[in-house]
């Protein structure tokens, strides 16, 4: 039973996906609620990602400072490691996990809310692809906005590092410097936005399934945007496995 309920959600979603990428009926409506959802996204989440971010290199700067104290490694390398390891890990991964929590659940909520409302109902009596009007335009929005919080999250990591290991003179500038400016591989740059599209698409996707499909009642959709963010970050961590496996 549990793995036809798997099988039966697959293909429902996959269904859903179908419709919602279809041709839109008018392409100015499209349009305007695309605008709307890329500043609630983005706008939206900027204060939180700059605030996750900073610490994420701070404490990343700290804990490698520690680990290569009285060590031959060279010191500079902190700088280095703070750089690769938010760019090619923390910034896209951490971030994403963080957006599933907030705009995620945002978006089951929302669209779960309109269709036990029978808002949608009555959008379909009209004729409208409600599957398409709800979902490509987020969609759309997420996997152009996502990633540039993602290279913005990257650029205030690599701040908060330099933060947490410069003015307390456990490192100086220009040896921070070095350390960011040292094997600098703009493939890593390739593999952030790979990663950041890819969880962009799952934590959209996911969450808007659940709440198209949620059932009536108010702990249902209670259940549907906890479902949201909980399917969401595990896809996340299974396609960055997924993509460290193939890309690196």
């Amino acid at each position: 039973m549990p793995r036809l309920k798997l099988f039966f959600h697959i293909g429902r979603y996959v269904m859903m996906l179908g419709n919602a990428f279809s041709r839109p009926e008018k392409h100015i409506m499209y349009y305007r609620e695309t605008i709307r959802q890329m500043h609630d996204i983005g706008i939206g989440s900027l204060p939180i990602v700059f605030l996750i971010s900073i610490f994420i290199g701070a404490v990343a700067a700290l804990q490698f400072a520690y680990q290569l104290d009285g060590t031959l490694v060279p010191i500079y390398y902190i700088g280095y490691i703070v750089r690769d390891f938010a760019i090619i890990e923390a910034s896209p991964t951490i971030t994403c996990l963080v957006l599933a929590g907030k705009v995620g659940s945002n978006m089951a909520s929302e669209i779960g809310g309109m269709r036990q409302k029978e808002h949608i109902d009555a959008m379909e009596i009209m004729g409208v692809n409600t599957a398409a009007y709800l979902i490509m335009p987020k969609v759309i929005a997420a996997l152009t906005v996502i990633p540039m919080l993602v290279a913005i999250s990257a650029f205030i990591s690599i701040l908060g590092g330099y933060l947490a290991v410069v003015p307390t003179g456990f490192l100086s500038d220009a040896e921070y410097t070095l350390g960011v400016r040292s094997f600098f591989d703009p493939y890593n740059f390739r593999l952030m936005f790979v990663k950041a599209i890819t969880f962009s698409f799952l934590l959209t996707t996911v969450s808007c399934y659940q709440g198209y499909f949620v059932k009536l009642g108010s702990i249902e959709l209670g259940k549907a945007s906890t479902n949201a963010v909980v399917f969401s970050d595990i896809l996340i961590l299974v396609a960055d496995y997924m993509i460290a496996v193939l890309l690196t």
